[in-house]
């Protein structure tokens, strides 16, 4: 009995917890963000949180709240599928437009605000595009177990208090999978380990369309709680009779 266990719970090891450090954490979407009045909100731009969503020729969007000397990164990724090697969708960063001369970046803010979609008042829309090789490099991501194509990234510093914007499009209306990344510091609690992780681990499995491995750990899951169970039975039950 104890060979089982320790068997399940290696394997249950080896699927959960391989570089934790490296996950983020997940805010789920279902993908009516597609109006700026509906922007997913982001809790604190400081953390790390992912974003699993699929573009279908529209805008997704984004906000948060962010102090002046933030630091801001975020970056899109896009899942190894078969299709999808050539999608490079548009990250835009919307900023009160009287801050945007204080943006120290190499970014080229001659684009700015030439997007498909209305900017709301008092603000500046800066574009940016992935504009290097495609396919791009590749990177594995462990906690997940995703290979991704890197795209763009934005990493700069946030000029003043206020309320931020991000958005993503693709200018010519491409349909596919995307990971938005936002943060940079790792922050679960303990019992993160218990409930976030595994949840997002099963959300990222789905996202790249493997339905397969979720109905394996469910079920080694399932015989690790009947066989604890059966055990405790027997022990509770001859601990009665005798």
């Amino acid at each position: 009995m104890r060979i089982v266990l320790f068997g399940i719970f290696l394997v249950i090891s080896m699927i959960f917890l391989p570089l934790p450090v490296f996950a983020h954490k997940l805010i789920q979407t279902d993908g009516t963000n597609d109006q700026i009045e509906r922007s997913l909100t982001i809790p604190d731009p400081i953390v790390s949180w992912a974003m699993y969503e699929k573009l279908d020729g529209g805008v997704l969007y984004y906000t948060f709240d962010a102090k002046k000397n933030d630091r801001l990164y975020a970056s899109i990724v896009i899942p190894k599928l078969d299709g999808i090697e050539y999608f490079a969708p548009s990250l835009v960063l919307m900023v009160p437009s009287f801050s945007i001369k204080f943006i120290d970046t190499i970014y080229d803010l001659d684009k700015t605000n030439l997007v498909p979609f209305a900017v709301p008042d008092g603000y500046d829309a800066i574009v940016f595009e992935y504009d290097d090789v495609l396919p791009s490099k590749e990177f594995y991501e462990p906690f997940g177990q995703i290979t991704y194509w890197e795209r763009q990234e934005i990493d700069l510093t946030i000029p003043v208090d206020s309320t931020y914007y991000l958005a993503v499009f693709d200018s010519e209306s491409q349909h596919g999978k995307l990971a938005l990344a936002v943060g940079y510091v790792e922050d679960f609690s303990a019992s993160d380990f218990v409930t976030v992780l595994p949840a997002s681990w099963f959300e990222s499995r789905f996202f790249v369309e493997d339905y397969a491995t979720p109905v394996l750990v469910s079920i080694i899951l399932l015989l690790i709680v009947t066989t604890i169970g059966v055990f405790t039975y027997k022990k509770f039950k001859k601990k009665l009779t005798s």
